[in-house]
């Protein structure tokens, strides 16, 4: 189906965690009309003193945060006893559920780009109890477009799976378009798409 742009969202600089520069695309002001994304931050720099000071330990409860690192590492560590590193193409998946504290440790690296949205549970899945996942680059499905290539980050493509959420039925897709080209995405009717400019238009 055809699709017409409802809404456009332009990001603001702020600082966030110890320190981390970054811009905020989607927060408390638009929570209502993107739900169930309540907010989505991108990070880019080259300079590590902008993220090495990462987010010290802080609680989250009642919803998902999702985490995809493009290029660099970036480590996660929780009160439940889960650690773990993902790095460049990869995804940290944590389901905050009834309550967790966890911190992000992000260590120095050529360039440090990524983006990291929060995914509201479902009013019944409030109180579910807290987990943590990486989906690692051997993970993800790689589709060749005419024009591009997409990587299924979650969700489903085509008939080919990628890693299924367990709460919201949120298809994430890495779509690489390349110079002058243009790709054609199929969706649902019914369901909300949202596009973020990670490169390219951009930087």
């Amino acid at each position: 189906m055809n699709r017409t742009i409802r809404k456009k969202v332009k990001g603001f600089q702020t600082v966030d965690g110890g320190g981390v520069k970054l811009v905020r695309v989607l927060g408390s002001q638009t929570a209502k009309e993107f739900d169930p994304i309540l907010m989505l931050d991108s990070f880019d720099s080259t300079n590590p003193q902008d993220y090495i000071a990462g987010f010290p330990p802080h609680p989250h409860r009642g919803i998902e945060t999702i985490s995809y690192v493009w290029q660099g590492k970036m480590k996660h560590k929780d009160n439940l006893g889960f650690e773990d590193t993902v790095e460049d193409g990869e995804v940290q998946w944590m389901t905050a559920g009834s309550g967790i504290i966890h911190e992000e440790q992000l260590p120095a690296s050529e360039r440090m780009l990524g983006v990291q949205l929060w995914l509201n549970l479902p009013a019944k899945d409030k109180m579910t109890k807290p987990a943590y996942r990486s989906i690692k680059r051997d993970q993800i499905p790689e589709v060749e477009l005419e024009g591009g290539r997409l990587r299924i980050l979650a969700g489903s493509y085509d008939g080919q799976q990628g890693v299924q959420g367990n709460y919201q039925p949120i298809d994430y897709y890495d779509i690489t378009v390349e110079p002058g080209k243009t790709v054609t995405i199929p969706t649902e009717k019914g369901r909300q798409a949202l596009l973020f400019p990670l490169l390219g238009m951009y930087g």
